[in-house]
Parts: C-alpha cells; sequence; structure tokens
C-alpha cells in the first residue's frame, strides 16, 4: 500500500464561501463540487488540497482528515491488524470512491478512501 495523497477536510456550514479566499484570492482551482463539499487545489497532481463541507456524505460527521491510497482494502487490514476501531465502512460511495472511517491516535477522524 502506498499513499497517493492527503486531503485537510474543514468544516463549514456553507462549502461555496471558501471559493471568494482559496479560489479569487489564493488562486487555487476547484477540483471537485458535490454541493455538501467542495475540494480546492493546484495542478493535475494535486499536490495542494484544502476541502470545505458541510457533511461527510453518507449520513457520516466531517473527517478531520482524508489519506487516499492505492489500496483500501490493504489498509483497512492494517487499521485492523494493528487494532484501530473502524468507524464507517468500508463502503463503495455512489460518487467513485471505496472508503472507512477510522480515529487516529489524538482523536481525529481519518477517512481513508481509494477512488475506484
Amino acid at each position: 500500500m502506498q499513499v497517493k495523497r492527503v486531503v485537510a477536510n474543514v468544516e463549514s456550514h456553507d462549502p461555496r464561501r471558501a471559493s471568494a479566499f482559496y479560489q479569487d484570492v489564493l488562486g487555487l482551482d476547484l477540483l471537485m463540487d458535490h454541493g455538501w463539499i467542495q475540494t480546492y487545489g493546484s495542478g493535475t497532481e494535486m499536490t495542494i488540497q484544502v476541502s470545505f463541507a458541510a457533511e461527510g456524505a453518507s449520513g457520516t460527521p466531517v473527517p478531520d482528515l482524508s489519506i487516499e491510497v492505492d489500496d483500501a482494502d490493504e489498509a483497512l487490514k492494517r487499521m485492523k491488524d494493528s487494532g484501530f476501531s473502524i468507524e464507517y465502512g468500508p463502503v463503495e460511495e455512489p460518487w467513485g470512491v471505496r472508503r472507512f472511517f477510522v480515529r487516529d491516535p489524538f482523536g481525529k477522524l481519518v477517512n481513508i478512501l481509494e477512488h475506484t
């Protein structure tokens, strides 16, 4: 398993408000917009991203951090083998990701995902 990117998620009651600061002022591109979440980044490799979400979708809370991996099932196995409790999933979401939520040692809710 290899980590492909790390995305910070910031809870926001109105994700559209992020565009004035992050897109208009800082020049980041709007990479994804599902209404409940907007993700901004730079370049095709998506090395810089910040998401603003009103929810985590599918009835979940907004995760503190999202980490994209190339093999979500391997990541899930490693989390379970290490004793971390899975709080959601694994699940195939309708927007094209397989994901699960787990808490890190500091209590942060982490969304581990693989694009399908």
